[in-house]
């Protein structure tokens, strides 16, 4: 009896301790053989216009579907921490708070298709660290904006179809390969869906990577549709992508003044990136860590170019490495970088010291290492390369104590004052005959003869632009070796070169100027405009010499067919003639034609023969003039 009790007491508990399920869901419970399992809840109740509050806390899957429910509160799943699939699709909401999805830590999938979504908070997918599904198809999105793309990094499965976008931001490519630096593997397993079809995509720069991806092979992004088309502008309306040629939209490229650059200590150092594309791109530099450098300066001379120069002030040890120029534009990006290193290293090592202790009249010589001495190095440095750069090692009081003897003079006094005369005349011995041979346009061979110096004695090759002695350049080598190639030189410009060697005297360094050749292809292109000049002449100049000779030729028949007045005059007596008979055949006056001009003798025996002939048609009155009557 008291068995049957216990399990009476038993099953009472376990059915006040299963969980409530809402009037207007279903809940299913999917156990093992274990006794574990999932629970799925659905509400699809039609009248159902709010989200359920009392939905079991052990739910895994949450469908609601084809509801009224127009909004989505805050924290409406607070509670459901193990949360896995929450599918929220074909009902009426509009709304989605930004707080919506707080604590939905383990929440793998969210599908909000079919409803009437015009602004999405993408800020709230930072709540859902572990989601890789998120379906906003067949809503009402125009846009999404550039700060939603740090949310999406995780996303791999990404439905914005049926939906109102004309654009992406250019940046959102850049999140995936191949545009995120990543090589692209044809055999990676994790792909990226996208859902981008049914929307009316304006086809410009800004989604020009979308368009290069349609017109890939085997690349990690998967779109659901390839064949996306154009709705804009309207020379491309109704052109799919994988067609579409868009004008005026060039990738950025970038171009160093040099790869490698090695700068004394304490040195200023310009930089100089140049890019192209279009739109214009933007410019920025970084250091190798990553780090931004801000000490720049941009200027875009035309539409499309543009240049960055940085500049360091007083290198260090501490700025050498390797800087980025990067080139941004929405059609693409580009990179180049140049490696700087710091020339003038701190040496830690000192020679050992021999100091000569004399006693009576001989003098012992004891070799002490730097061990035996408490020292410390001081390194001497300009900015100007040109000044040798000298170690001076400072020696303290030994630990040990050293008694305190007199030189002596005399054999001794007289051999120090050889030695002493001997380091003058080997300060006095240089280098000579420094010439240049073998120039180019970007190097050339320095050529010289050591004077008494021994073939390891070190030398400093001291070269820069003439007259520019901020941006100089030094090189190291030994008196023996009697040649250099000086190399990363400039076309076209005027060096000065100077060769120093250690311990000799101030302002007594050889130095020589020289020029490097020109550009090989501005010669070329210098050859070609004389070709071109020499052809032109060729034509025009016998157009000029016909030119003349017909202008020499007229003004020399215009003197030889010269007349004078009484030829003048006859031949204007021949044209009246020929134009008075014109005239009487007209029924004109004979004498209009003459009412102004001077009548000659000539023409009165014409006018008197007209007049004979016309004098029976007309009567002589007192005010008219005589007639010639013949």
């Amino acid at each position: 009896m008291c068995r049957l009790l216990y399990v009476h007491v038993f099953l009472c508990c376990l059915s006040m301790a299963h969980p409530f399920c809402p009037s207007q869901c279903t809940c299913v419970f999917h156990g093992r053989t274990d006794g574990t399992g999932t629970r799925s809840v659905l509400c699809n109740d039609p009248d159902l216009s709010d989200i359920p509050v009392n939905v079991p806390v052990d739910t895994v899957k949450l469908r609601i579907e084809k509801t009224a429910v127009r909004r989505i509160p805050t924290e409406a799943f607070y509670y459901l921490v193990e949360l896995r699939y929450l599918w929220i699709t074909y009902n009426a909401i509009t709304t989605v708070d930004t707080g919506s999805f707080y604590n939905l830590k383990v929440l793998h999938e969210l599908r909000l298709d079919g409803n009437m979504i015009s602004m999405f908070p993408w800020e709230s997918l930072k709540e859902m660290p572990n989601l890789r599904t998120l379906d906003l198809h067949n809503n009402r999105l125009t846009n999404v904006p550039t700060d939603a793309i740090p949310y999406l990094l995780n996303i791999t499965y990404l439905d914005l179809s049926s939906n109102k976008l004309t654009t992406l931001p250019s940046d959102l490519m850049d999140i995936w390969p191949p545009f995120n630096g990543e090589p692209v593997s044809t055999n990676a397993t994790q792909k990226v869906v996208l859902g981008l079809q049914d929307n009316p995509w304006f086809c410009d720069c800004k989604i020009s990577k979308l368009i290069e991806i349609s017109k890939m092979a085997d690349t990690p992004v998967v779109l659901m549709d390839p064949f996306l088309t154009c709705s804009g502008p309207e020379n491309l309306a109704g052109v799919l992508f994988q067609r579409a040629d868009l004008d005026n939209c060039v990738k950025p490229s970038v171009m160093t003044s040099a790869t490698k650059i090695t700068s004394p200590l304490g040195s200023n150092v310009l930089l100089r990136c140049d890019s192209t594309g279009f739109p214009t791109p933007t410019l920025s530099w970084t250091k190798s860590n990553g780090s931004p450098v801000n000490n720049t300066v941009q200027e875009s001379p035309g539409d499309g170019i543009r240049w960055s120069i940085m500049s360091l002030h007083g290198i260090s040890h501490k700025d050498a490495g390797n800087y980025s120029c990067k080139a941004k534009n929405v059609a693409g990006n580009a990179e180049a970088t140049i490696s700087l290193s710091v020339a003038g290293a701190i040496s830690t090592t000192i020679p050992p010291v021999r100091l000569s202790i004399g006693t009576g009249s001989s003098s012992q010589g004891t070799t002490f290492t730097p061990t035996d001495f408490s020292y410390s190095t001081a390194v001497m440095s300009t900015i100007l390369p040109s000044t040798s750069t000298m170690q001076y090692p400072i020696l303290k009081k030994p630990k040990g104590t050293l008694k305190q003897t007199k030189i002596q003079q005399g054999g001794n006094g007289r051999k120090l004052a050889a030695d002493e005369k001997s380091k003058k005349s080997d300060t006095s011995k240089t280098v000579k005959n420094l010439k240049i041979v073998e120039e180019t346009s970007d190097s050339a061979v320095l050529l010289w003869i050591a004077d008494g110096l021994p073939n390891d004695a070190p030398l400093t090759v001291v070269y820069s632009p003439y007259g520019e002695d901020d941006i100089k350049r030094t090189e190291e080598t030994n008196a023996g070796s009697g040649k250099m190639l000086l190399e990363g030189l400039s076309s076209g410009i005027r060096y000065s070169v100077c060769l120093i060697a250690k311990g000799s005297d101030a302002g007594k360094d050889p130095c020589i100027d020289f020029y490097t050749l020109d550009n090989v292809e501005d010669s070329a292109q210098n050859q070609i405009f004389f070709i071109i000049s020499g052809i032109a002449c060729a034509l025009v100049l016998p157009l000029i010499a016909l030119l003349l000779y017909k202008i020499i030729n007229l003004y020399c028949k215009g003197r030889n067919t010269g007349m004078n007045e009484e030829e003048l005059e006859k031949e204007s007596y021949v044209k009246f003639e020929t134009i008075s008979m014109k005239q009487r055949t007209l029924n004109s006056h004979p004498t209009e034609l003459w009412a102004r001009r001077p009548t000659h003798e000539s023409e009165r025996m014409l006018l008197c023969s007209r007049s004979s002939i016309d004098s029976q048609m007309t009567y002589k009155s007192d005010s008219s003039r005589s007639e010639y009557l013949c």
